[in-house]
């Protein structure tokens, strides 16, 4: 693509937030640069890293006239993938992880799938890549076909055929745009985002190939996992609800919300334990399962409010071994 016009409208944008990845970033954008499908930009957002990313990401942009370097300071994923979006001139939205990589048809597919069906998402499937030992396992739940917004939503918020993943999708930007949907500053911002654009998707596609290959390692958000980001594991899935009840439809998916709320709680309980036992503290660790049981609890109860969650449950789980300050469900 060097030596190309710049593109005045790319059918897809491509919004890729970047910290520390320097032994990953070179390959995702290889993968992306020599995709299939030709007509698209790519958006990289070097969210303040410190080791060599900015300079790799410099030598792409320079060979490649269809990207677009933007360097801010550290502000977070999510704030880079909203930095991202607010350059993106696409008709599409795409986002991929810098420290992943994708299949050289990935866009095409995706592409192909959404406008050949007039839908307004279409997903594919994705292979567990382990970095260390270098094996990969194909995601195992799958399912394909063109799905309406009721039976999506319902496969969505099951989270097992289609889960609340935000860079195995491929989506129109006017869902974003429309709606002034944008990923909140937390963890498992994907499943607090994902809920509200399938919420206004008239259809929605699923292609049954794995066409993503996401980088199991050691930084991941599940490898890390602390107090904080249990606690934003529940207010994500609390954020569900609010959506669900913001369009006036929770009462058509609360058998699903609540298979939600299950596997939230499944989660979280076994987070807690982990927590603990990486630590070698057991204080608090009742406290923090109980917790936990009454914060999923009250996620699918009657008496389920936004503000009520935020003045009676200010911290779900606290850090062993003691309360973790300036932590709230905000």
């Amino acid at each position: 693509m060097p030596n190309q016009t710049k593109l005045k409208d790319p059918k897809i944008s491509v919004v890729i937030p970047v910290y520390n990845v320097e032994p990953f970033v070179g390959k995702c954008l290889s993968t992306l640069v020599h995709q299939t499908f030709q007509d698209f930009e790519i958006i990289a957002v070097n969210d303040g890293s410190k080791d060599g990313s900015l300079a790799i990401l410099r030598e792409f942009e320079r060979n490649y006239v269809n990207m677009v370097v933007i360097d801010q300071p550290n502000a977070g994923m999510s704030m880079a993938r909203n930095r991202g979006m607010e350059a993106a001139r696409g008709e599409y939205l795409c986002f991929v992880d810098s420290d992943d990589y994708v299949s050289p048809y990935f866009l095409e597919e995706l592409y192909r799938a959404v406008s050949e069906n007039g839908a307004d998402i279409a997903c594919c499937y994705y292979y567990y890549h382990f970095v260390r030992s270098d094996v990969l396992y194909k995601y195992p739940f799958r399912c394909h076909g063109v799905f309406s917004r009721d039976v999506a939503m319902n496969k969505l918020l099951h989270d097992t055929q289609i889960q609340s993943l935000v860079w195995n999708k491929i989506y129109k930007r006017s869902l974003f745009t429309d709606y002034g949907i944008t990923f909140p500053t937390m963890a498992f911002e994907d499943l607090a985002t994902a809920n509200k654009l399938f919420s206004h998707a008239n259809k929605v596609v699923v292609v049954d190939k794995a066409l993503y290959y996401y980088n199991q390692q050691s930084t991941s958000t599940l490898a890390t996992i602390n107090a904080d980001k249990i606690n934003d594991f529940i207010r994500a899935t609390a954020m569900v609800r609010a959506t669900l009840e913001s369009v006036g439809v929770y009462s058509d998916y609360e058998k699903a919300y609540r298979a939600l709320c299950r596997k939230t709680g499944m989660c979280c309980l076994y987070y807690v334990l982990k927590m603990h036992l990486r630590e070698r503290k057991g204080a608090n660790c009742l406290s923090n399962l109980n917790r936990v049981r009454r914060g999923i609890h009250y996620c699918g109860s009657k008496q389920f409010t936004l503000e009520n969650l935020r003045r009676h449950m200010p911290d779900v789980t606290v850090c062993p071994p003691a309360l973790k300050e300036n932590y709230s469900i905000r």
